[in-house]
């Protein structure tokens, strides 16, 4: 037998309760933060990605054939006249510069023809590119000395152009001529890719900190064990000076300085720290929590 509820006696119907609205979720902070400390050859990411880029260029650009050390220029190379079709459609004899194989020799002497730009400023654009990044990851140029060097540059190129120089500089640079083909880009980037790779992802990761519940753990050099230490009173420092390597070069990188308190302080030098406002958001994120979670203990 089923039962009824009773009819209200006001004749009105209850409503419905309204159903409870979902409670955003608050992000929960990282149990540890790991700091991974990176060598100089972080910032040479630009040499490996212009040669790839040349490389490719020079595959579809063009070719080159090197003669042998014993053809002479003025031995193979002949005027001669060539038949071919004015604007008209009449035939017509021109001179044209051909090459003369010398005697006893065939067009297979010649070799394989070599993939390589018809210009030679791919060359001196990588090789400027190399310079510039070997100055700047080994020369440091903190603070204002980074805008120092910007302003000398645009100082010295002012004072060239008032002083009439940039014609005799620049025809002097016209003889400078440097190919590499297409087989050389590929080569050096590779190599260069594959050390990098294996240095950001295996050897630099031998080298860290790791920010956990009021412990720090520490490994500052390669097959060394890790070391804790007290996470109380840390004293955190970020070094993002240098314009050409941390923030051009690193993409937002810099120098982390680590300061233990007490009775046995220490100090840890951490450099070239990838993304490193991201990092130091984390860390102050795992601070705050624990320190949270310390008051509501003691109020118990």
């Amino acid at each position: 037998m089923s039962t009824q509820p009773p009819p209200s006696t006001s004749g009105i119907t209850p409503a419905a309760a309204p159903a409870p609205h979902p409670v955003a979720t608050q992000p929960q902070p990282p149990q540890e933060v790991r700091v991974v400390s990176h060598s100089n050859l972080y910032y040479w990411w630009p040499v490996w990605a212009c040669g790839f880029i040349l490389g490719i260029i020079g595959m579809f650009e063009g070719h080159m054939v090197v003669l042998p050390h014993s053809w002479h220029k003025e031995d193979v190379l002949e005027k001669v006249e060539w038949k071919t079709k004015n604007a008209r459609g009449e035939d017509e004899w021109v001179n044209r510069a051909a090459l003369i194989l010398p005697a006893k020799t065939s067009i297979d002497d010649l070799g394989k023809p070599l993939h390589a730009s018809r210009s030679k400023i791919p060359g001196i654009v990588f090789c400027t590119i190399l310079l510039l990044v070997l100055v700047f990851t080994n020369v440091p140029l903190r603070g204002m000395w980074s805008y120092l060097v910007i302003v000398s540059v645009v100082l010295i190129a002012l004072i060239l152009h008032l002083l009439q120089w940039w014609d005799p500089i620049l025809g002097i640079t016209r003889q400078l001529d440097i190919r590499i083909n297409a087989g050389g880009y590929i080569f050096f980037s590779s190599v260069l890719c594959l050390i990098w790779i294996l240095t950001i992802m295996v050897f630099d990761r031998r080298m860290y900190i790791v920010f956990g519940p009021r412990i720090l753990r520490v490994c500052v050099s390669i097959g060394e064990g890790e070391k804790q230490y007290d996470a109380i009173g840390l004293v955190l420092e970020k070094q993002q000076s240098d314009l050409f390597r941390h923030k051009i070069l690193g993409l937002g990188a810099g120098d982390l300085v680590v300061r233990t308190s007490g009775a046995q302080a220490h100090h840890f030098d951490l450099p070239n720290v990838l993304f490193i406002d991201h990092k130091l958001r984390q860390i102050e994120r795992l601070i705050s929590t624990q320190r949270q979670e310390s008051g509501g203990l003691r109020g118990v």
